[in-house]
């Protein structure tokens, strides 16, 4: 019986379950990938990677993006870019590093990516589409699959014409569908709809994402769609526990104990990443996430404010001493 815990297979990868962590920009490193494991997702995706950066050897592009932690398996690297000799000798770099799989954003509505032909901007030249898909492919030697939306604006079906074209001419594993136009970015209801029609549509897995925050909206997507799996972002941030519920792991939100305890895992391994000082910087838009799971108190303002990764541990120490304290409904 098809459900968000049962196996399925995604280029010749045969993954555990339907729950994917979706690629993060400026989130999605390593450890935040580690974690998203460690609670049951199925398979992870990097953050958004330059392919100009990856050729043409960007020093913090090598040494940051490109880490992967032998237990974070199977992990999928995201690519983008508009110029297909450059993402063939990128793709090749990332296989080279360890990655499963290549996902290329052909999605993306920010526009310093779009002004520069990438991201979204392909929807609408789909012809260097396929060309930049099927030389990842080529360049890795990897199953490749495409991260699209519907089109630039509402209306628009550039993004389902080319999704067929990207299976057909350049021979991608798989789509990831976010169904909001890229002019939307994060905002409206995704059309769930539509993206069903995809999935009826394409010889290979869909993989459904957006609006997905909540454990309840994750299941209603997965079965009205009927894509293969789901895709968890900004839903699964400071909450990992979310992987554990839709697995059938656990029931409910994580204890003070709990909350407090992987923080400081994540704490730990920030400043192993970047080190102490860009750890304290770095982790301040992760705070509010996790005490969002927390109750109301001093401590938890002043973790939320945290300046430095010492505060944070000084206003965890707290909360944990004050332990068990009621969640936040």
């Amino acid at each position: 019986m098809r459900s968000l815990a049962s196996p399925w297979t995604l280029g010749g990868h045969r993954l555990a379950n339907r729950l994917v962590l979706a690629p993060l920009a400026g989130i999605g490193n390593w450890f935040v990938r580690l974690q998203a494991r460690r609670y049951g997702a199925g398979l992870v995706v990097s953050e958004m990677v330059s392919s100009f950066g990856l050729k043409y050897g960007d020093e913090r592009t090598l040494r940051e993006f490109l880490r992967i932690h032998p237990d974070e398996h199977p992990v999928s690297f995201q690519l983008f870019g508009h110029d297909p000799d450059v993402m063939r000798v990128a793709a090749a770099i990332v296989a080279e590093a360890g990655a499963d799989l290549i996902d290329l954003n052909m999605g993306c509505p920010v526009r310093k990516v779009c002004k520069v032909g990438a991201g979204a901007a392909l929807l609408e030249d789909p012809d260097r589409a396929v060309a930049v898909a099927r030389a990842a492919r080529e360049g890795s030697g990897l199953p490749v699959t495409v991260k699209l939306r519907p089109g630039q604006r509402p209306g628009e079906r550039s993004g389902v014409i080319l999704a067929r074209r990207l299976v057909e001419e350049a021979g991608v594993a798989g789509i990831a569908f976010h169904p909001r136009h890229a002019s939307q970015q994060h905002k409206g209801a995704p059309d769930y709809a539509l993206a069903a029609d995809l999935v009826e549509a394409l010889a290979v897995p869909v993989i459904v994402s957006g609006g997905l925050s909540s454990d309840r909206r994750v299941r209603a997507a997965f079965e009205q769609t009927g894509a293969e799996a789901v895709m968890l972002a900004r839903g699964s941030l400071g909450n990992p526990w979310r992987f554990e519920r839709l697995l059938g792991r656990r029931e409910g939100q994580p204890s003070t104990e709990e909350v407090v305890r992987e923080l400081l895992w994540v704490i730990d391994r920030a400043e192993e990443h970047l080190g102490v000082e860009r750890s304290g910087r770095y982790l301040r838009k992760f705070y509010p996430w996790y005490a969002a799971l927390l109750a109301e108190g001093q401590a938890r303002q002043a973790l939320i404010a945290a300046p430095t990764t010492g505060a944070a541990r000084a206003a965890l120490r707290r909360l944990a001493a004050g332990s068990p304290e009621p969640l936040a409904a």
